[in-house]
């Protein structure tokens, strides 16, 4: 849109707001204010921009559509426009894209490369986008979808993405306080916070942000949200957008279930399913074994084979670890339909393809994983060499204990497959154990090797603290001991560097229970790693951060990983009072939880699926029996009301 104003303007602003999501930029320009809303409507699948003006006739300017390349072919036709092209010479998939310009007042007319609005009043801009990528026409998807917006008007098509927005949204209520910084613009505040200032009520609209990030990039029959959401930056962006599958897209989606997202887990869920065909055939022409298996990195084309450097790329669990969220989902839902059909059968796949993946040691016996790495880390020889690749590296046995002992729990809910569940309990009780090595932190590798890169950004051997639950305090003090003396010794060499790294260090914390250090690191990730906007950076931008840091003020709020639901567990001094409602426990639990002077006053908890539970608040513990659809409330000491 090109209006041809002066260089110089005016009350320039912008603004989103989370409750709506509903963009919104008003400026001065020739005494005229002009203000535009811009919204992505997922009921009516059309971007909508209403332009307004605060005096009649004042809205002239020039609407173009293209695409880099030059390849694209542009048609107008009265007060319409639309793309094609078929991406990458004919390889790629076909796309169109259609706009419409309805005028309220003055005339549309055909221009160079578009079309020209003159002296209107308001004009409303529809823009749908199709590709074949699901198998349907592009230009038929997109030419329904405008004729459908458009019968409609602009009220009506806020009024439905709102609601739609907000069914989703309005599930969970954060309130931390507020402060006058509260009334300052958001890069301001970040500027601010960067230079020491303390604002509660920002990590709160922060955590918002994370929440409306998700709800704006991972809907039910799309594809999951990648390392950029959907806010990738032309053609080529950083690491091509895809799907990194050795923490990244995991983290994208840690905070679904917590945070009353159910819904928008499963296109990641869905999307683990659609990579089995080509998992198979990599666990049968690369490694000569059954089963599925993906390494590091992935993309809408579901490719799973290795590529690049041994140190990130010679990594076969991405999958394995993927499914996690798939039993995850179950435990928040006990949607039985849903494991039989899609969870269970992925599990069971990527189950087959770790025992059959997995060698003895000849010398203790054990069973380990390799030749393998521990993802993108490296280590000293005894030689002083820089090696990668290792047998049994603690990480790879994390996720294979995690995932085959989840596949057991989900063939006993299926009553399925006797015979393959326990042949998984012999490999469990086989499998390499974590150890702590002389120093009392938790060994990477299966030796004590010396580390070129102490600070460095992934602490995969964490895994069994997050997002595993393998090392807690309930079951284990020992090793939760050791994973603090680990993830200590990380962030004394530097690490943390990185907005997702950072973001895996909150959780890391809020698993420990030190509020106090989850909260410095989230003030680190605000100060060291977050952009004007409030988008996280690796940098360049990259969305796990955001998702990830959401996920962990929600851990340090509440946690159901170790058997029993735990309240406020890593609660920080600086949050003295506040509440949130509406987040998710396991078991099918929504919880609002109300505290005062850093204390537990007050928990209700909706009991979606009528299980027992147990829950903890300090050292006290109660155990719940609920029914169905009923709710409860409990005071700062676990009494019912």
């Amino acid at each position: 849109m090109d209006f041809s104003h002066p260089q110089t303007v005016t009350d320039y602003r912008r603004e989103l707001d989370l409750e709506n999501a509903v963009a919104r930029v008003s400026y001065v320009a020739n005494r005229v204010k002009y203000t535009r809303e811009i919204f992505s409507s997922a009921p009516d699948q059309v971007l909508v921009v209403r332009l307004t003006a605060d005096k009649p006739s004042a809205l002239t300017f020039n609407v173009k559509l293209s695409r880099p390349g030059n390849k694209a072919t542009l048609a107008a036709n009265g007060n319409e426009l639309t793309l094609q092209e078929h991406v990458n010479s004919g390889v790629g998939v076909k796309m169109a894209t259609r706009i419409k310009i309805l005028n309220e007042g003055g005339t549309v007319a055909a221009a160079a490369n578009g079309l020209s609005v003159s002296n209107a009043n308001t004009v409303t801009l529809l823009l749908t986008a199709a590709t074949d990528y699901w198998g349907n026409e592009p230009l038929t998807t997109a030419n329904k979808q405008l004729t459908a917006a458009a019968s409609k008007v602009f009220s009506q098509l806020q009024a439905e993405h709102v609601q739609d927005y907000q069914r989703y949204f309005k599930r969970v209520d954060l309130n931390l306080g507020i402060t006058e910084a509260a009334y300052y613009p958001t890069d301001a505040r970040v500027k601010a916070m960067q230079a020491g200032n303390v604002d509660p009520h920002l990590l709160q609209l922060y955590y918002q942000f994370g929440r409306y990030l998700l709800i704006s990039s991972s809907r039910p029959g799309g594809l999951p949200a990648n390392l950029q959401g959907i806010w990738a930056d032309g053609l080529t962006p950083p690491w091509s957008a895809d799907y990194h599958i050795n923490i990244n897209i995991q983290m994208n989606y840690w905070l679904a279930e917590q945070t009353n997202l159910s819904e928008l887990h499963l296109p990641f869920l869905k999307f683990l399913e659609a990579l089995g065909p080509d998992a198979r055939k990599t666990a049968r022409d690369m490694y000569g074994l059954q089963g599925t298996v993906a390494h590091f990195t992935t993309d809408a084309w579901h490719f799973t084979e290795p590529y690049g450097q041994t140190q990130w790329a010679m990594w076969p669990m991405g999958l394995a670890w993927s499914a996690q969220h798939l039993w995850e989902h179950y435990l928040f839902t006990e949607d039985k339909k849903y494991l039989k059909d899609l969870a269970y059968p992925v599990m069971k796949e990527a189950a087959a393809f770790c025992v059959n993946w997995l060698v003895e040691n000849p010398i203790t016996k054990e069973l380990v994983s390799g030749p393998s790495i521990s993802p993108e880390n490296q280590f000293k020889t005894q030689n002083g060499n820089i090696a990668t690749m290792v047998m049994g590296p603690t990480m790879d046995h994390m996720i294979i204990r995690d995932l085959l002992t989840n596949t057991i729990a989900a063939g006993k809910t299926l009553n399925q497959d006797v015979d393959f569940r326990r042949k998984l309990q012999g490999v469990l009780a086989r499998l390499a154990p974590t150890k702590i090595g002389s120093d009392g932190r938790i060994m990477e590798w299966t030796e004590e090797f010396a580390e070129p890169e102490p600070g460095h950004r992934h602490i995969s051997h964490l895994f069994g603290l997050h997002p595993g639950n393998q090392i807690t305090k309930q079951q284990n003090p020992e090793l939760l001991a050791a994973a603090r003396k680990t993830i200590d010794s990380r962030l004394s060499q530097g690490g943390g560097h990185t907005g997702w790294s950072r973001a895996w260090i909150i959780n890391f914390f809020a698993r420990l229970q030190d509020g106090e250090a989850a909260y410095q690191n989230l003030l680190a990730l605000l100060r060291k790693s977050t952009l004007p906007n409030l988008f996280d950076t690796h940098p360049p931008f990259q969305i796990d951060g955001n998702f990830g840091a959401t996920a962990g003020i929600t851990e340090m709020l509440l946690q159901s990983h170790a058997g029993e639901i735990q309240l406020l567990p890593a609660l920080p001094a600086a949050w003295q009072k506040g509440y949130i409602h509406g987040i998710c426990a396991r078991g099918g639990f929504d919880l609002d939880l109300n505290w005062e002077n850093g204390q537990l006053k007050q928990v209700k908890i909706l009991s979606k699926l009528g299980n027992t539970c147990q829950i903890r608040y300090g050292n006290q513990v109660i155990s719940l029996k609920t029914q169905k659809g009923k709710t409860y409330i409990l005071n700062g000491s676990l009494q019912q009301l």
